[in-house]
C-alpha cells in the first residue's frame, strides 16, 4: 500500500523493495521515503545517535562539515547570529566557529532540547547531516523557515538521489534513521512552497535563501 508524502502529502508509489526496506516516491515533489511502519521507535532512534563518536577537535570531522564552516565564515561574520539545527552530542561546525568567536547556539532534540532556542530568529541556520532524519519534514522546513531573519540562508548537506545513482546499492539509504531522501526537484519544491527566493546546490551543500 503507497503512503503520503510526509512533505506535500500528495500521492506516492513504490520506488524501492528489499526484503529489509521499502521506499516510496512522490509523484510531486518527488522525495522519497521509507515506509513508516520501518522507521525507529524513537528510544531506538536514540541509541542509534547515541553511538555516533563524532569527536569535534578531530580534523578528518572538521574537514567533513567544511562545506557548512566554510562558507558561513566566507558570508558571515561574529555579528551574525547562527544556529546549529540538530546539532548532535559533539558539534564540529560549532566548534569551529566559536574557536573563531562566532555567535552560533545549538539546538538537538536529543542531545540539546532547547526549547529557547526556538524562540529566536538567526542570520543563518547550519544543517549538517540533518534533514535526512525528518519524520515530519513539512513541520521541520516551515520552523526552519520561520527561524531565519529576511534574506537569511539555510544552509544543509545531504546527499541527493539523481537517476545517475544505483539505489539498489547506494550505501546512504542503508542508515536505518535516513528516512527522508531528497532530489533535486526536491529542493525545487521546498523553495516554492516555502517562500524561499532562491536553492543553491553545489554537491552535498544546499543553500536556501529567504
Amino acid at each position: 500500500m503507497n503512503q503520503s508524502c510526509p512533505l506535500c502529502n500528495s500521492e506516492s508509489s513504490e520506488f524501492y523493495h528489499s526484503h529489509q526496506q521499502i521506499f516510496f516516491i512522490c509523484q510531486c515533489c518527488s522525495l522519497i521515503f521509507l515506509h513508516n511502519n520501518l522507521r525507529l521507535q524513537t528510544n531506538k532512534e536514540f541509541e542509534r545517535y547515541n553511538l555516533h563518536q563524532n569527536n569535534p577537535y578531530d580534523t578528518g570531522y572538521q574537514s567533513f562539515v567544511s562545506p557548512i564552516t566554510a562558507e558561513i565564515e566566507s558570508r558571515y561574520s561574529p555579528l551574525h547570529q547562527g544556529l546549529d539545527f540538530g546539532s548532535g552530542k559533539s558539534s564540529a561546525i560549532s566548534h569551529i566557529l566559536r574557536s573563531k568567536n562566532f555567535d552560533i547556539t545549538e539546538y538537538d532534540p536529543f542531545f540539546v532540547n532547547n526549547p529557547l532556542a526556538l524562540q529566536r530568529t538567526y542570520d543563518y541556520i547550519a544543517c549538517c547531516e540533518v534533514i535526512e532524519h525528518f519524520y515530519h519534514p513539512f513541520k521541520e522546513f516551515s520552523l526552519l523557515y520561520s527561524l531565519l531573519k529576511p534574506s537569511g540562508e539555510l544552509i544543509c548537506m545531504t546527499d541527493l538521489y539523481s537517476p545517475s545513482i544505483n539505489f539498489e546499492t547506494w550505501y546512504y539509504k542503508n542508515d536505518p534513521t535516513h528516512v527522508c531522501i531528497y532530489t533535486l526537484e526536491t529542493c525545487e519544491w521546498i523553495t516554492q512552497e516555502f517562500g524561499f527566493s532562491n536553492c543553491d546546490i553545489l554537491r552535498r551543500r544546499i543553500i536556501f535563501t529567504k
